[in-house]
C-alpha cells in the first residue's frame, strides 16, 4: 500500500502543487513526484509582480516554498525521484522511477517547459541580470529602458508589443526579413514609435559581467556587426516542453505539447496534463494554477465513475 495513491503527480511547480493541495485537501491519497526542487521554473524565477495575492511582488523560490508547505499541510507527499518510464493505459497506472515502481488511479503531468536559450557564452550568468525569457512576467523591470526582444514569431511579437507600452525603445532582432508572427501583429508593430527592427540578424555575443549592458548583432546577409547597449533581452524563440515521458503514449502538437482538449484531460481518462507542458494559449504561473484546481476536479468525476 505504501507505493499506491489515487492520483501522482509528475513535477512540483505551480501546477503540481495546485493540483495536489485541491486534491489532498479532497481526501485524495496524493505524492508529487520532483527530480529537483520544488518550484520548476518558477523557483529559478528572481521575482514576480504578476500573482495576485502578493501586491509587493514575491521571489519565486520563495512562493514555491509556500504553495509545497500548503500542498503538505493537507496531507500531499513529495519525493524527489526522476520519473523514468509511465504505463498509462494500465490499471493502476504505474509510474517508474529510478529507484522504485508506484501504483496510481490517476496520474496528472506538471512537467513544464523550458525556454529555448540562444546558447550565448555568459546568456545562463546573464538571467534575472537583464536576461529573460517571459516579458509578461519581467517587462516592468524595465520601464523607461531599452530592451532588445530575439524572435519573429507570435511570442517575440507580443513581447515586443507589451514592452513598447513600457520600455523607451524597443529593438526586435529578427534572422528573416519579415515577421513570422500572424498579420494582427505587423500592423501595430511597425507603428509603434519606439520599436525598431533589425531584420536578417542575430545576436552573437552579450556584453556585461554582472548585468547585461549590452548585445552584438550580426547582420546574416552582410555580415555587418553591431553593438546596442541596452538593460534587457527577451529571448522569444520557442519553449521546448518537457513531454518526452508521454511520448509514444499521449499525442503532442506540433510543438510537442500535450494535446488535450482545451481542459487538462488528455485523451486518456484518469490522465492529466497542466501548465506549459500542455497545448494552452498563456503560460503563466495563474494559468498553472487554475490548471492543477480543475485536473482534481476532473479527476474526482473519474474516480467517483470508476467506484459506481
Amino acid at each position: 500500500m505504501e507505493n499506491r495513491f489515487d492520483m501522482i503527480i509528475i513535477g512540483g511547480g505551480p501546477g503540481g502543487y495546485s493540483a495536489a493541495l485541491y486534491a489532498a485537501r479532497s481526501g485524495l491519497k496524493t505524492l508529487v513526484l520532483e527530480k529537483f526542487s520544488a518550484g520548476g521554473q518558477l523557483g529559478q524565477t528572481h521575482w514576480i509582480d504578476n500573482y495576485p495575492g502578493f501586491p509587493e511582488g514575491i521571489d519565486g523560490f520563495t512562493l514555491a516554498q509556500q504553495m509545497q508547505s500548503q500542498a503538505h499541510r493537507f496531507g500531499a507527499e513529495t519525493r524527489y525521484e526522476q520519473v523514468i518510464r509511465l504505463e498509462l493505459q494500465a490499471q493502476p497506472k504505474r509510474v517508474h522511477t529510478a529507484k522504485q515502481t508506484y501504483l496510481a488511479k490517476t496520474v496528472v503531468f506538471a512537467t513544464g517547459a523550458n525556454a529555448r536559450p540562444l546558447g550565448l557564452a555568459g546568456e545562463e550568468a546573464l538571467i534575472g541580470r537583464g536576461v529573460g525569457y517571459c516579458a509578461a512576467c519581467d517587462g516592468m523591470f524595465y520601464k523607461g529602458k531599452t530592451v532588445v526582444v530575439v524572435g519573429g514569431g507570435n511570442t517575440a511579437a507580443s513581447d515586443a508589443l507589451l514592452l513598447s507600452r513600457v520600455a523607451e525603445k524597443v529593438i526586435l532582432v529578427h534572422r528573416r526579413d519579415t515577421l513570422r508572427a500572424t498579420k494582427v501583429y505587423h500592423s501595430p508593430l511597425l507603428n509603434a514609435p519606439n520599436v525598431q527592427f533589425r531584420w536578417d540578424s542575430e545576436v552573437v555575443a552579450l556584453q556585461g559581467q554582472e548585468r547585461l549592458t549590452g548585445v552584438t548583432v550580426k547582420n546574416l546577409k552582410t555580415g555587418g556587426i553591431e553593438e546596442i547597449s541596452c538593460q534587457g533581452l527577451f529571448v522569444s524563440i520557442g519553449r521546448l516542453p518537457n513531454s518526452a515521458l508521454a511520448e509514444g503514449q499521449l499525442t503532442l502538437d506540433d510543438g510537442g505539447y500535450i494535446q488535450t482538449d482545451g481542459t487538462p484531460q488528455t485523451e486518456i481518462a484518469g490522465v492529466y496534463a497542466v501548465g506549459d507542458v500542455r497545448n494552452t494559449p498563456l503560460r503563466q504561473v495563474v494559468t498553472a494554477v487554475a490548471d492543477g484546481a480543475l485536473a482534481v476536479h476532473q479527476a474526482e468525476f473519474y474516480l467517483s465513475q470508476q467506484e459506481s
